[in-house]
């Protein structure tokens, strides 16, 4: 209810200021007076580039941005097509302007513009602006060329087996990338510009007859909603439409991943990809999806459940294990075996602290090594994270501030949160692994118990984009347990989630797997 209200209160705001805003400014018929307001209200750029030449003795001009073109194009096919093949003979404006606009181009996507508003945004987006002296009208010619980083190995989402591929910074380069996966004429690429300093190219991808429109509409409503100056990088859109503002979970999944995003696609999920990152969004995001890797569906069906069952394993370690510590140790020793209990009195015998404050000390230091590494250059920061780790591991075990036994359970916690293959994800149980520490050393078990109650509330009170975020455990749907826990062969999912698709839920028949 007060999502509802806030977005009307946003379309209202946006309606307001769509009535007040100034229409915008209609081109000069005068190739000179264009070119010269259009250098002053660039600064008189340095990459700005204007060539002026005479056809059939009229002045005209040529303008594009170095640096975001490709200059070959605008040589063989702008250029020489204007200035080598256009009849010397004179003709009326509007006739030239014509022969040149149907005729004399050889490019593939030409449009037509009227006022400076449309002309900023062409000519900043790496096309050639074509001027003609008197003529009310101008020519955008698609010739963007930029450098850009190339189809590279995926650096924060690696496997064993699959594909290697990630997505690029260039979003023409990731569509294709998915057209190359996905070769249905249903595939549907919606463009849309946000940012009004940026203009940077969003495009929303999905099935048509699969992806449910609801969502859809959904997805480009609260894009279209979107009203800042600038987009910069995927997650600024993930802020702006993911549905629990201030919950840790993420209700939007994302991956750079072409295979994974594929999967998605054909699942009914709706994609979204943002200009100058290779991190894709996509929607809706279950719980689950979070705990799933591209390779379980390229290794054998027993293997992939093998995985995805150690990955929950792990999650509960790395969201328990510290605070079922502190609470056996403090709280509950009669439930710790007796060897086990006396092992742990003797190494605790000399550290000055109570079990949580040693905890504490632990997992913030180890949470200062992760930062460290990950943000120093690679060649150093793996040595910092794993020698800081064991000379102040072993250190604090010989100053008797830590116990060995704290250093083995911080340990395996932090490999546990690495086995989890979203980021996204490890980041809450980082956040969680706190709060279950504090309620375990105030309320022991009671207290674990008490929170992990309210974690399960709270996760079955979310929804992502419409759908629940516990789906298909809650609610509980018999026929989507195929693909959660277990992983069965891939005759064997024959149907899509139905949590995600109404319609076209077939995706093989059960008969095609020959007995």
């Amino acid at each position: 209810m007060k999502r509802d209200k806030t977005e009307g209160q946003n379309q209202k705001q946006n309606d307001n200021q769509k009535d007040n805003k100034t229409p915008p400014r209609p081109l000069i018929p005068s190739v000179e007076q264009s070119v010269d307001f259009i250098k002053e209200s660039l600064g008189n750029s340095s990459d700005l580039v204007i060539r002026k030449f005479v056809i059939s003795k009229s002045p005209c001009a040529v303008l594009y941005i170095d640096g975001m073109v490709n200059k070959d194009t605008i040589q063989n096919f702008i250029m020489e097509a204007l200035m080598l093949e256009m009849p010397p003979k004179r003709a009326s404006v509007r006739r030239l302007y014509e022969m040149i606009k149907d005729a004399s181009l050889p490019i593939g996507e030409l449009s037509e513009l009227d006022n400076y508003e449309d002309l900023f945004k062409r000519l900043l987006s790496g096309e050639t602006i074509f001027l003609l002296d008197r003529e009310e009208k101008a020519l955008a010619a698609s010739t963007r060329g930029w450098r850009d980083r190339g189809v590279q190995e995926t650096t924060s989402e690696s496997v064993i087996r699959g594909p290697k591929e990630a997505f690029t910074e260039t979003l023409r380069t990731n569509t294709s990338m998915l057209r190359r996966k996905i070769k249905d004429s249903k595939l549907r690429i919606d463009a849309k510009k946000v940012g009004k300093m940026t203009n940077t190219d969003v495009a929303v991808i999905y099935l048509e007859g699969t992806a449910q429109e609801s969502v859809v509409k959904e997805v480009h409503k609260r894009l279209d909603q979107i009203d800042i100056d600038g987009i910069l990088e995927s997650g600024y859109l993930e802020e702006y439409i993911q549905d629990a503002q201030y919950s840790p979970f993420p209700t939007v999944y994302y991956s750079e991943k072409p295979d994974a995003i594929a999967a998605g696609i054909m699942e009914g999920r709706v994609a979204i990809i943002t200009d100058g990152t290779p991190d894709v969004l996509l929607c809706p995001a279950l719980f689950v999806n979070f705990f799933h890797s591209s390779e379980d569906y390229y290794q054998r069906a027993d293997i992939g459940t093998l995985i995805r069952i150690l990955r929950l394993i792990c999650f509960n370690i790395a969201l328990f294990m510290p605070s079922l510590y502190i609470a056996f140790t403090t709280f509950h020793p009669e439930m710790i075996p007796s060897q086990l209990l006396v092992s742990l009195a003797a190494q605790r015998e000399g550290v000055p602290f109570p079990a949580f404050v040693e905890a504490m000390i632990m997992e913030l230091t180890f949470e200062i090594l992760r930062e460290a590494g990950v943000r120093l250059p690679k060649p150093v920061g793996s040595a910092v994270s794993i020698v800081g780790a064991l000379v102040l591991g072993n250190s604090a075990v010989q100053a008797g501030l830590v116990s060995p036994a704290m250093v083995i359970v911080v340990a395996i916690t932090a490999i546990s949160s690495f086995v989890v293959p979203a980021y996204n994800m490890a980041i809450p149980i980082r956040i969680l692994r706190f709060i279950f520490m504090t309620l375990a050393a105030t309320f022991g078990l009671f207290g674990i118990i008490l929170g992990l109650i309210a974690m399960v509330f709270h996760l079955c009170s979310l929804k992502s984009f419409g759908v629940p975020y516990m789906s298909p455990f809650a609610p509980f749907v018999p026929k989507d347990q195929k693909d959660v826990l277990l992983r069965l062969p891939h005759w064997g999912m024959f149907s899509r989630p139905s949590s995600l698709v109404k319609e076209n839920e077939k995706r093989t028949s059960p008969s095609s797997k020959e007995n």
